[in-house]
Parts: C-alpha cells; structure tokens; sequence
C-alpha cells in the first residue's frame, strides 16, 4: 500500500476510535505511532515516541497553558463570578430577557480570566440559573443562554483554543489574543440580540426586569473590578510587549492568588482544589498534545496534507469558497469530537492549504476557533449543554439543546460576518503590531 492510502486508513480507524469514546490523546498517540512504524520502520517508530512527548511537556513556551489555566482556578475559588453577574444584572437590568443579557455578559467577562469553555459555563450557570429561575425564566431560555454564553471561553483571550492553534501553527499567542477579542465582544453582542428577539417574539419566556437606582450601579462596580485589572494587566502587559505571553500568565495567576486571599478564601482546600484541577486540565491538554503531534508526523510522511492541498488549488474553487468547506467540516467533526483536540488535530492538515492559498493564517484561526464554539453547543458532544444539564438536573438534556438553538443561528451569522469583514479579526493585530500574521 501507498504512503497515501496507510494515511486515509490511519485517518479512518481514528475517527472510529474516538465515536466510540477512546480517550483522544491516547487514541492519537497509538494510530500515529503504529501508522509510522508501518510506513517507515518499526525503530524510527520509537524514536519518535521516546523524543516527542519530552520535546512536548518540557517546552518553556508551553508553560503558559498551565499557568493560565491556574489564573482562572484561582479567579473560579475566589468567588469573582458571583460580584460580575450581580454587575451585569444591574447595568443591564432593563433589557428584555435581562437576566438572561446580563448571562451572556457575565460570561464574556468571566471568559477573559477563565480560557475555558465548559469552566465558564459551569461557573456561571451554578450562579446565574437560580436567579433566573427565581424571577420567572423558562428553563429554555435560561440553561441556553448560559450553555451558549459559556462558549465564549474558548474565543474571548486568554483562550486555550487560541493557544493551541498558536503554538501548531506557529504563530505569536499575542497576536492571536488580539485577533479574539473584536469577534469575542461581537458574538456577546449578537447572543444578547437572540435573547431580546427572542423575548420580544415570545414575552413568556422572560418577565420584564426591574428598575434599578444609580447608586445601586455605582456599587456594583466592585464587581467587575478584579477581571478588568487581570485583563489590563495581563493582556496590556503582553500587547505592549512589557512581558511574553509564558510571563502574562504567570502575572495573571499571581494577582488572581491575591484575589484568592484578599477574599480570604484562601484556604487550603480553595488552593489544593485550584492546584489539583489545574493539574488535571494541564494534564489532559499536554496528553492531547502529544498525540497530536505523534498523529502529526504520521501524517506528514503519509503526505495527505500535501496532496489535499495541491487537490484543492487544481480545483480552482474561490477561496472564500474552500475556507467555508473547510470550516463546514470542523463545524461536522466537531459534534464528535472535542474543540481542543480538533484544533491540534487538523491544523496541520487544513493550516497548508490555508498558506497555499495565499490566505491570512491568523484570520483563520479566529474562524477555526469560533467554528469549534459549534461543537460546545450541537449534539451529540456538546459539552457546555452537559455542563448545563449537569448544573439543572430536572432540565431535560434536549430542552436544553432545543434552548440554544437561536444561539447556533446567532453563532453562524457571527461567523459569515468574520469571514466577510476580515477587519473584524485583523484589525486590532494589525493596529497593535503594524501586521497581522
């Protein structure tokens, strides 16, 4: 067999390992380990398994996934998301669908300190679903606004999605936060547009919210004051060129500590919670990683991102054209498969057709990243709904994905608009660094 079949075959296996629900970084590390052995030798093989994954973990510039990670661990305990969303409900209090609005905000907010998708949702639904139940809200309206808000993790910096793609596609992590944020404040926007037509469409799903005084705004600026000093701080710092992306997060994580103990929430169990789960995400990320890059190899010698690429310049389709196939099978494959994963697993396959075509590397990323949001909130993955279901658990779960479909809609459009308007993701990059990629 050709190089070119073993590689299909290997792609094939694969997909069908992960439906079935075999952990992804494992999964990818065996394919591409034993797909390599078949087309080179067995010893070369080994050589890759035995300098990969120390070549992966122990890379400095790597480090910025744990201690971001840790930054939002420690923002999580010290009990931030409850004082934002109090800020959100009282700022926006007058919209239809307020507490539903105020979720959203809340959300991107939180997801500017957190990088984590099912974090945020998790965070913000234990806190904003009570309340919304409290006044009156449909379970619909209430669990998927929170499901969708809480995808905004993934694509408001400091994202780990922006990340990963950064260091597979070698391009600055700075410049990739930059890109995120204009898309990120868009998509919150356009999120709180779906609630109001929705609310407007159909007046039960939310009652009108309440008025509320000046000085009862005034005060709850407190609670957006830590996430707007982490933000400045840490993405000031890195835009500015005052620190690298590795020491930003390590600043950030730092300040977050001393949120933690200005709260005086600084207990050991807060602090053993926050190491541990940062350990437990670091972990699961860097395995992903490996495999991804073991996986990488394979497909390289297999040459099927070369000949996909040279398929699709023969094909002579428009380039608008070919970004939105290849977006329309990341938005297929990640109902299947997890955002992050996905990210490290097709950018080496999609990122030299991209560069072929002559296209801009760090646009689309931004449009990979936000199409992975799909994934979070489309069945039959769609973690930020199991979150969400986990969170109410007399909802039932398709309720809940029924609840988040005028977000998809809302997502979609969001997405056609970056794609359209490349200023939307370029713009801010190019304004902070004299170029975008």
């Amino acid at each position: 067999m050709s190089p070119l079949v073993i590689g299909v075959i290997g792609v094939i296996v694969l997909l069908i390992l992960l439906f079935m629900g075999m952990n992804i970084g494992f999964t990818m590390v065996v394919v591409g380990f034993f797909g390599y052995a078949i087309i080179v030798n067995m010893k070369g093989a080994m050589g890759l398994f035995s300098s990969v994954p120390f070549s992966t973990i122990a890379n400095y510039s790597y480090s910025v996934i744990p201690l971001f990670v840790l930054m939002g661990q420690f923002a999580f305990y010290a009990g931030i998301s409850q004082d934002l969303y109090a800020f959100c409900h009282k700022w926006i209090g007058r919209v239809p669908g307020s507490l539903s609005s105020a979720t959203i905000v809340a959300c991107a907010f939180f997801a500017a300190i957190c990088g984590s998708s099912t974090a945020t949702t998790a965070t913000l639904g234990v806190v904003c679903l009570p309340e919304m139940r409290k006044y009156g809200y449909k379970d619909t309206l209430a669990c998927g606004s929170i499901a969708a808000g809480g995808t905004l993790g993934i694509l408001i910096p400091p994202s780990t999605g922006f990340i990963l793609y950064a260091i597979a596609a070698e391009e600055s992590i700075g410049t990739m936060f930059a890109a995120g944020i204009i898309p990120g404040i868009l998509l919150a926007a356009i999120y709180v547009m779906t609630i109001m037509i929705q609310v407007k469409i159909n007046p039960d799903l939310a009652p009108k919210g309440e008025k509320v005084s000046m000085q009862e705004k005034m005060q709850s600026l407190k609670g957006v004051i830590p996430i707007l000093i982490l933000f400045v701080i840490v993405l000031g710092g890195i835009f500015s060129g005052i620190f690298s992306a590795n020491e930003g997060a390590a600043v950030g994580a730092f300040i977050a500590l001393l949120f933690l103990i200005g709260k005086r929430k600084a207990s050991w169990e807060n602090i053993k919670k926050s190491l541990v789960d940062t350990l437990r995400t670091s972990c699961m990320i860097f395995m992903i990683m490996v495999g991804a890059y073991i996986f990488g190899y394979f497909l390289t010698i297999s040459r099927i991102p070369t000949t996909l690429a040279n398929g699709i310049a023969a094909s002579n389709l428009p380039n608008l054209v070919v970004i939105l196939l290849i977006l329309a099978i990341y938005a297929v494959l990640g109902c299947f498969i997890d955002s992050l994963p996905l990210i490290v697993l097709l950018t080496p396959i999609f990122l030299p057709i991209v560069q072929q075509m002559g296209m801009n590397t760090v646009w689309f990323g931004v449009l990979m990243v936000m199409i992975m949001q799909l994934g979070l909130i489309t069945p039959p993955v769609g973690m930020c709904v199991y979150v969400m279901g986990g969170i109410a658990k007399d909802v039932p779960i398709m309720k809940i994905f029924k609840g988040v479909v005028p977000f998809v809609i809302a997502l979609i459009v969001t997405v056609l608009l970056v794609a359209l308007i490349k200023p939307l993701s370029l713009g801010l990059p190019t304004l902070l660094y004299g170029s975008a990629g």
